[in-house]
């Protein structure tokens, strides 16, 4: 019996250094890219242009400027396994647009691509003071469209990372995944158990999210990895480790995302004065189109950005458009970096060559 016993309290001991290893690295655990953004020159900035105080990322002038817009519910910091490489030959300067990230709008400020486009054409206009490359992810995409359609003094060039072209346009946005999440922010925003922590609601709402892309039960301990992180890591971004990229990315982004923006794509506000067709027929610079892996469910909801269909549309529409497929999801800048950017290394040099 002594025998078992010793080996019981040497079986606890080991789980409980075991577990206060595991405490400490939650703790301390620090994103390893941050080192190579900082190896590169990379910092990260704040600037006040008209109402918006603008949260961004910079890397050296090694080129011409390109402008990065992430996709929705992250931040500047999802494109940073391509900045180091992109900041080689370019002057790279990734925002987080309203809505997202560190940035700051006055109360009350709309979200709709028309009035970010205008506040991110001003940021080009007073901060970066010259024509610029712009690519963008998802809702970044769409923005990306509103500038090369709107702001053909100062775009170049743009790269469109798998845009939700049409589909995020009513009555299209109905029958796509998409969908939910919007839903979920207009919900937040009419809920009583939402006290400004979206973070933390969409844990507590994101049941199956957990179980399709982590393991089943894994918003209770997710929920308490960031409450134990936030508490010892006070006003830092929030770094989770054991997950997948693309959802340390999310619960990073969704720390500080405003859910008043994907409200806006419930509602259709955030369309309002921007026709995805008319946008595409109205710009005038080279554009690359970047397509991720879609297809539909069963039930016929679209489960990716753009159906071939839509793509297809947007090719047609454009006066200098280039398609490309990438084989992975829908932030390909996350998922193939080294892919991402020799696509995008190609495309401007290209550009610059003719």
């Amino acid at each position: 019996m002594k025998v078992v016993k010793n080996i019981v309290i040497g079986i606890c001991i080991c789980l409980l250094l075991v577990v206060l290893f595991l405490l400490v690295y939650i703790i301390t655990y620090r994103n390893p890219a941050d080192k190579k953004l900082a190896n590169a020159g990379i910092v990260e900035k704040q600037v006040q242009v008209g109402d918006v105080l603008f949260n961004y990322a910079e890397g050296p002038d090694n080129g011409p400027a390109i402008v990065l817009l992430h996709a929705q519910l992250l931040d500047w910091y999802s494109y940073s396994c391509v900045l180091p490489s992109l900041s080689e030959n370019f002057h790279v300067y990734a925002i987080d647009y309203p809505g997202h990230g560190k940035t700051i709008v006055p109360e009350g400020y709309e979200m709709s691509a028309e009035n970010i486009g205008q506040d991110l054409g001003r940021f080009i206009d007073e901060v970066i003071g010259e024509d610029v490359y712009v690519t963008g992810n998802s809702s970044g995409g769409l923005l990306a469209t509103w500038l090369a359609a709107n702001r053909k003094d100062i775009v170049k060039a743009a790269i469109l990372e798998d845009p939700p072209l049409f589909s995020s346009e009513y009555p299209e946005v109905m029958q796509t995944v998409a969908y939910k999440a919007f839903t979920q922010s207009n919900n937040a925003l009419e809920s009583e158990e939402y006290d400004g922590d979206y973070l933390m609601y969409w844990i507590n709402n994101s049941k199956q999210f957990f179980s399709t892309y982590v393991f089943d039960g894994a918003e209770y301990l997710i929920k308490d990895m960031v409450l134990l992180y936030r508490r010892f890591n006070e006003g830092e971004p929030v770094e989770i480790a054991f997950m997948p990229v693309s959802v340390q990315e999310m619960l990073r982004g969704m720390n500080y995302y405003d859910p008043r923006f994907g409200a806006a794509f419930y509602n259709g506000t955030w369309n309002q004065n921007f026709d995805h067709a008319t946008a595409l027929s109205e710009i005038d610079c080279p554009v690359l189109l970047i397509q991720a892996n879609t297809g539909y469910l069963d039930d016929g909801t679209l489960d990716g950005a753009m159906s071939k269909e839509m793509a297809e549309n947007a090719m047609n529409l454009l006066k200098d458009g280039k398609y490309v497929y990438v084989d992975a999801g829908h932030v390909t800048n996350l998922e193939v970096p080294e892919e991402f950017v020799r696509i995008v290394e190609e495309f401007i040099m290209e550009d610059l060559n003719d």
